[in-house]
């Protein structure tokens, strides 16, 4: 029987001392927000999320609340890689190592109390059977033809081949084109895009980008992010690559076109 491990606790350390400490300049609505993340951040067992979704569990109804947001985000917590569809994830670190220790902590309960069991078993004269281990499984290709025709077409081959099958996988019986033409759309998008900045191939099926005309497109995103930058006091400076920039106070920023959330990142 396998071990069960607890990654649940309803109760949260705070360290009310180094709470207050370190959120003495915030507003009280800031103060709000940040509680609400971390306690958010508690019950996902210390998982990381997306923007979107620290937006939608503090009920973000306009461009200002999402900014407070993604601020408290980029101060108190860091970055943890990449959610499926390529957005950020964000994980708070004091949440991390507090879950961490808990779940390492009912462990070595669990341990300590099953070799107890295995002993007291043990003094009675009896022997505990082993459990047999299973026969490993060939490693079979779990790809079709199809897509290991058009992976193997693309010019750049960024992120997990795995999720872009999965991503494909769904979208197979929707794309009327055919893998010569979705590999040439994609070949010609990722031409003049710095390595860096181009978008896992998942994240490029996930979005349908095979549909963008990439000069009206680019166009109507640059401008609807502009207009909301300038709302909030940004003053735009230039474009470049996948990017636009922004300056406010001195500080330099950039923004994502093809970000469906519109991250505020510093430059």
């Amino acid at each position: 029987m396998s071990e069960k491990v607890v990654t649940k606790f309803h109760a949260m350390q705070l360290f009310t001392d180094t709470f207050i400490a370190e959120t003495v300049h915030l507003t009280n609505e800031e103060v709000g927000i940040y509680t609400r993340l971390l306690n958010f951040h508690w019950t996902k067992n210390a998982k990381p999320f997306t923007a979107h979704q620290a937006h939608r569990i503090c009920q973000c109804k306009s461009a200002e609340c999402e900014f407070t947001v993604d601020s408290i985000l980029r101060e108190f917590f860091i970055k943890s890689g990449k959610s499926e569809d390529g957005n950020q994830l964000w994980s708070n670190k004091r949440v991390v190592e507090e879950h961490q220790y808990l779940t390492e902590k009912y462990a070595k309960r669990s341990r300590a109390g099953k070799l107890g069991a295995i002993a007291k078993h043990s003094a009675s004269g009896k022997t505990m059977a082993p459990i047999p281990n299973p026969n490993p499984k060939p490693n079979k290709n779990i790809y079709d033809e199809h897509f290991e025709e058009l992976w193997k077409k693309l010019s750049i081959k960024r992120g997990s081949k795995f999720e872009a099958y999965k991503i494909w996988c769904k979208l197979d019986n929707i794309i009327s084109l055919s893998i010569k033409e979705i590999a040439t759309i994609y070949n010609a998008q990722m031409k003049d895009i710095e390595a860096k900045f181009v978008p896992h191939f998942s994240t490029w099926l996930h979005q349908r980008r095979w549909e963008i005309d990439e000069k009206d497109e680019r166009k109507s995103d640059s401008a609807t992010i502009i207009d909301k930058m300038t709302r909030l006091g940004f003053d735009f400076t230039h474009s470049e690559d996948n990017f636009n920039y922004f300056k406010k106070d001195n500080k330099q920023y950039k923004i994502d076109r093809y970000d469906k959330e519109h991250m505020i990142l510093d430059a």
